[in-house]
């Protein structure tokens, strides 16, 4: 049988002399090497460094975790990790490590690594390190044995275990043998990886197609009983259009992340499977609360009563939800609270209590160049600010300068479009993207700094009692709604296509849009 793989040069592929996926050839060596079409490149795999949805994939894939997130609602299970126990005070935190996990290079993984793999990100404070450089000290991780590690917190902190499946595990020879001029690895851990996950890193093409080699001898072994996969390849396909197309005529055997009109088309085919479930991700245009017009609070209550909500809907041909709180409907603590719906009038008293009242301005509006809807929600926004004698400039950028802008207050656009994925389930994941820890982040564009919100979330974070922490959060949601750092929208589902010979695709919300747990995937014609 014929499948969308690669080029005729798939079958020296072990060599690494391989070219890039195009037209449709047989399963080469006995192995197939499957084809996902996605429209964000990979900047790096390097699990220390900045991520998105691409990176986490990749890095997901490469590496293993003390613990995973499975399942739909996500749960924490063992994975590098057997078991640990907490002392009593929650301060003291203990795992006891597999004792058959290895690297891809044969070194065993150790206690000492997961130490080294901690510090090293705390050290380096990028990426994942926002998620408990506030409770843990690098010198407070310890190995107590080869196969034991032990974390001391500085206070217990509640959502402790729920941050942990994102903090990978590296070999610190292989990192350490490539370190320059004390860059932690990082420039070299850009394109090579140095993990003890499910695949290797085959080949990294920037730009175009990222190879990754299953391995047959993956110490957790996998959950299917085949062996004939070989690899996945995730090629950048940056157009709907395009994925569509590969995916029908089987140059692609998954894509990401098609529009609604895409996944309607698709699915409409006897060979394609698709699939479409809610997610804790969340979609808003951000606003910079210290630009030089957004940094007036009724001007941004203006813009937020002016917006048509209808599109957030409409665009996802019904498959989004709107929020009625500033945190998604799976986060734990969630409460409802009034939120903007369009009210032109309620708009007008808004702008006429704003610095501009007679409006008279141009504002700037950043959105991804290939999202067809997030340019559709800019029309939307141009049309609704016209009657309040606002204009609005529409910039599409690449998400790599999206973010760039995003991590500078002077450079942060007056909005931004940004999804925005909760790491875990508890409601610090949102709660701290609304204080300044998150300024320089993606997801912290709008730079908001509130003394009375930031005082509330520091409370909250020091809490262990739930019964504590929840009154709390359901005043945070409400300070936030109140100061209007963003058109909150929706909660959009995660939309996902197939061919039927595609086993094993498990889904859970807490991943990213994008994002694919490669790790149960499997063909089988």
């Amino acid at each position: 049988m014929t499948f969308a793989r690669l080029t005729s040069a798939l079958a020296i592929v072990a060599s690494l002399a391989v070219a890039a996926p195009a037209s449709a050839v047989e399963k080469q060596d006995g192995k197939f090497w499957m084809v996902i079409g996605g429209r964000q490149a990979v900047s790096h795999v390097d699990p220390g460094q900045s991520y998105d949805y691409a990176i986490r994939m990749m890095t997901q894939a490469l590496y293993d975790g003390l613990v995973k997130y499975t399942g739909n609602p996500p749960e924490v299970q063992p994975w590098l990790a057997t078991d640990w126990e907490t002392s009593e005070d929650g301060l003291t935190w203990t795992f006891h490590l597999a004792p058959d996990a290895t690297f891809h290079n044969g070194d065993p993984v150790t206690a000492e690594a997961v130490v080294y793999s901690y510090q090293r990100v705390l050290e380096m404070n990028e990426g994942v390190a926002w998620m408990l450089s506030d409770v843990l000290q690098a010198e407070n991780i310890k190995a107590l044995d080869e196969g034991t590690v032990e974390f001391t917190l500085d206070r217990p902190y509640a959502p402790f275990l729920s941050f942990l499946p994102w903090w990978f595990v590296v070999n610190p020879a292989q990192v350490e043998a490539n370190v320059v001029d004390g860059d932690f690895g990082k420039a070299w851990l850009t394109e090579h990886e140095a993990g003890s996950g499910p695949y290797s890193l085959e080949r990294f093409d920037q730009g175009t197609s990222y190879w990754l080699k299953r391995n047959p001898d993956y110490w957790k072994g996998f959950p299917y009983d085949n062996d004939d996969m070989g690899g996945i390849i995730y090629r950048l396909i940056r157009e709907s259009s395009s994925q569509r197309a590969g995916l029908i005529s089987g140059e692609a055997d998954l894509v990401t992340d098609l529009t609604p009109e895409e996944l309607q088309v698709v699915g409409a085919r006897d060979d394609i499977e698709t699939t479409s479930t809610p997610a804790l991700t969340s979609f808003g245009l951000k606003m910079n609360t210290q630009g030089e017009y957004t940094s007036d609070l009724n001007l941004r209550k203006a813009i937020a009563y002016a917006f048509d909500y209808d599109t957030f809907v409409q665009v996802y041909n019904g498959n989004a939800t709107l929020q009625t709180s500033p945190f998604t409907d799976a986060i734990r603590g969630k409460v409802d609270i009034d939120m903007p719906r369009q009210d032109m009038e309620t708009a007008k008293e808004y702008l006429a209590q704003s610095a501009w009242p007679e409006g008279g301005i141009t504002l700037e509006y950043v959105y991804v160049q290939s999202l067809e809807q997030q340019r559709q929600m800019g029309l939307s926004l141009l049309n609704s600010l016209k009657e309040l004698n606002i204009e609005l400039e529409m910039v599409p950028l690449t998400w790599p300068n999206m973010v760039a802008r995003a991590g500078d207050v002077e450079q942060s656009p007056d909005l931004m479009a940004i999804f925005s994925t909760p790491v875990s389930t508890d409601p610090d994941a949102v709660a701290i993207q609304y204080h300044p820890n998150s300024h320089g982040k993606y997801y912290g564009s709008h730079f908001l700094d509130d003394a009375e919100l930031n005082a509330m979330i520091e409370e909250a974070r020091k809490l262990s009692d739930w019964d504590e922490r929840a009154p709390i959060y359901a005043e945070i949601q409400q300070r936030i709604a109140d100061l209007q750092p963003e058109i909150f929208g929706m909660m959009r589902e995660r939309q996902f296509a197939y061919r039927t010979y595609v086993h094993g695709y498990e889904d859970s919300p807490i991943r990213m849009t994008g994002e694919v747990d490669l790790y149960p995937l499997f063909i089988q014609p």
